[in-house]
């Protein structure tokens, strides 16, 4: 990889606050001031608030993501991953999709590469749990549930149809009250289209080790989303946790045991584990520690935001907490960026660094097609709203944080489609095997019988038919055979 004499901003990881950042950075600097170098295994950012949706089908899957190197026309995109940073020498190993991989020099370095799901080492969750952290895990469920529909209504066998129509959903945050939500939307609707599959047929269950749902939103919107969910028959267990589920058997601490193909893991998430390689001060559940600035602590030349970063909440400690950390989610990643990407550029001109501070705004979610919650924070006060109005509220938040206008234009054009046309309730489960078809067809075929073989099927035949084969033909197969 060839170097340049301009500084080298390199920001490891291209999602919310790694694309955010880099965008800031190229809007404040000069004409060939540095050199940004963003590196990341997508080639894409995922606004992860919609999976839920995509999943649903009432977004598209391709409007949900945002490519880097439209978005960064400027700037220099790599695909691959930061495998180890040398800080003493400001060298950077790339490993790339192909190929070999190679060490790429620095001078200023952003920390920007997210969550990842945190899972337990629970006996059959890696075989059979499904993930909502990306676009490819949201199709891949929409597909996997549409298809345990057509199981269903095409098999007899009770069991087969039981186990296809149950789907366990683990954890009971956003991310799964919200997925459930939209799922459960979504199947209601497709079983209009089965002969034999009906929503009574279909067993929906939520569990979540806390003591509620949407933590998020405040006790009182919590119960209101359990009780909501609850009267659309999904079964909500509470305080409890998964023990196993090999084989698709699932059994829970508090005794309940179901059969499903489909289990959901939302339990929460926890910082990329390729940090612990890179050498950098780690907070005690694996964070990036950084200060007020988010400047890594004890750099100068270094910062990490989002999900991957313990940021102090100024505005948390204000108030008396002195142990308050920012939460990991898109309102504060949105406004982490724009701060880091201000501190990049004044690092790099010797400008005093400013600190993040930011008042919690209030949290939204939606539960489905017209169902949602939302606490929105004025002040001192505190705004409750459930129902239709909270998903209005939901869809409007988070179409306008949607990054850039086109993906904006696109998301808001699917819900306005969405009015007045039906929702798609199609399966493509054939994407995750593409080339299976053509592969049938192309493989040669078996290769013809030998003489022998035919000769000897010959006497089979006509034994079977009653009739003696004759003498010579007889001789010679066997003269063969010895």
């Amino acid at each position: 990889m060839s170097t340049t004499e301009r500084p080298r901003i390199l920001v490891v990881g291209g999602g919310y606050v790694g694309l955010y950042a880099a965008r800031r950075i190229q809007k404040k600097m000069r004409y060939g001031e540095a050199t940004v170098t963003v590196v990341d295994p997508r080639s894409y950012m995922t606004y992860q608030p919609f999976l839920p949706e995509a999943a649903a089908g009432s977004i598209s899957p391709r409007h949900v993501v945002v490519p880097l190197r439209r978005v960064l026309p400027k700037a220099e995109v790599l695909t691959g991953r930061v495998t180890t940073i040398d800080q003493d020498r400001k060298v950077a190993t790339v490993a790339p999709l192909v190929g070999e991989a190679y060490e790429l020099p620095f001078d200023y370095l952003v920390i920007a590469m997210g969550a990842v799901s945190r899972t337990f080492p629970i006996p059959g969750l890696a075989e059979q749990g499904i993930g909502m952290k990306g676009i490819e895990e949201s199709i891949g469920l929409r597909n996997h549930v549409l298809e345990q529909l057509d199981k269903a209504d095409s098999t007899t066998d009770e069991e087969i149809r039981r186990k296809a129509l149950t789907f366990v959903f683990i954890g009971g945050g956003f991310a799964g009250a919200e997925t459930i939500g939209e799922v459960e939307d979504m199947a209601r609707d497709a079983a209009k289209y089965y002969t034999n599959v009906s929503r009574d047929d279909m067993r929906f269950v939520l569990v979540d080790a806390a003591d509620k749902i949407l933590p998020e939103v405040g006790p009182k919107l919590g119960q209101y989303g359990k009780d909501h969910l609850e009267s659309r028959g999904v079964e909500v267990y509470l305080s409890t946790s998964m023990d196993s589920c090999v084989d698709g058997h699932v059994v829970l601490k508090n005794g309940l045991e179901v059969d499903s193909h489909t289990i959901v893991w939302t339990a929460g998430v926890k910082p990329n584990p390729a940090l612990s390689r890179f050498g950098l001060p780690l907070g005690p559940r694996g964070h990036v520690d950084t200060q007020a600035t988010l400047q890594v602590q004890g750099t100068d030349y270094i910062w990490a935001a989002g999900d991957n970063a313990q940021v102090p909440d100024l505005v948390g400690r204000k108030a008396g907490n002195e142990n308050a950390w920012c939460p990991p989610n898109a309102q504060h990643a949105l406004r982490q960026a724009k701060v880091l990407g201000d501190n990049v550029i004044s690092g790099m001109r010797g400008f005093p660094q400013k600190e993040y501070s930011h008042a919690n705004k209030g949290a939204v979610a939606g539960l489905g097609l017209h169902k949602g919650v939302a606490m929105i924070v004025m002040g001192k006060m505190k705004i409750k709203l459930k129902g239709r109005l909270a998903w209005y509220m939901h869809r409007g938040y988070h179409g306008l944080a949607m990054p850039t206008w086109n993906r904006k234009i696109r998301i808001f054009a699917d819900w306005t489609l969405g009015m007045f046309l039906k929702r798609e309730v199609v399966s493509l489960g054939a994407m995750e095997t593409p080339r299976e078809e053509f592969y049938e067809a192309a493989k040669p075929a078996p290769a013809a019988p030998k003489a022998a073989d035919k000769g000897a099927k010959g006497a089979l035949g006509a034994e079977k038919a009653g009739e003696k084969p004759a003498a010579g033909k007889t001789e010679k197969t066997e003269a063969k055979a010895s």
